[in-house]
């Protein structure tokens, strides 16, 4: 390929099978997530302060939004990349051993709370195109209706609210 050379080229291959993303397979592990970590819309689901949390807060924002709450597709999309976007922040810069994630609705609106023990205040950062990150609070900022932190006697709740259709 033109513009490439010296880089090898990933063979094609008959023999080989691709592991493919399945919408059954994700629901599979949402559902399995919903069922060992608890209802984040019942009560704050405590999570360990992991890289690997992140795909269950993932997993619970996407059964909550889309399959409890029955919101669209795309909004859901947002919203779980949001819920990853907080939870890396409380994984990477707290020193948390864990966090806590909470999702509420009301009446045209939905919130998801993420909340960890320190009081250190997340700051949203100018984005330059070639930044490698530092775009979590940008993409919270640009996705949500609105967003803040709540600061506790003993740590905070960082936030993000979207609006939604009421059926």
């Amino acid at each position: 390929m033109a513009g490439l050379e010296g880089v090898e080229q990933p063979r094609r291959n008959g023999s080989t099978t691709a592991a493919r993303w399945s919408p059954a397979v994700e629901d599979e592990h949402a559902l399995k997530a919903l069922e060992l970590f608890g209802n984040p819309t019942e009560a704050e689901v405590a999570l360990p302060s992991r890289p690997e949390s992140a795909a269950i807060a993932r997993r619970l924002a996407q059964v909550v939004i889309l399959r409890q709450w029955g919101l669209s597709p795309k909004l859901t999309e947002d919203a779980v990349l949001l819920v990853s976007e907080l939870v890396g922040n409380a994984v990477r810069h707290t020193g948390a051993r864990a966090f806590g994630l909470r999702m509420l609705r009301r009446r045209g609106w939905i919130r998801v709370e993420v909340r960890d023990p320190s009081r250190g205040l997340p700051c949203l950062m100018p984005v330059r195109p070639l930044d490698l990150s530092g775009r979590g609070l940008f993409l919270v900022d640009k996705l949500s209706d609105r967003w803040g932190v709540d600061l506790l006697p003993r740590g905070k709740t960082t936030w993000f609210e979207m609006r939604v259709a009421d059926r």
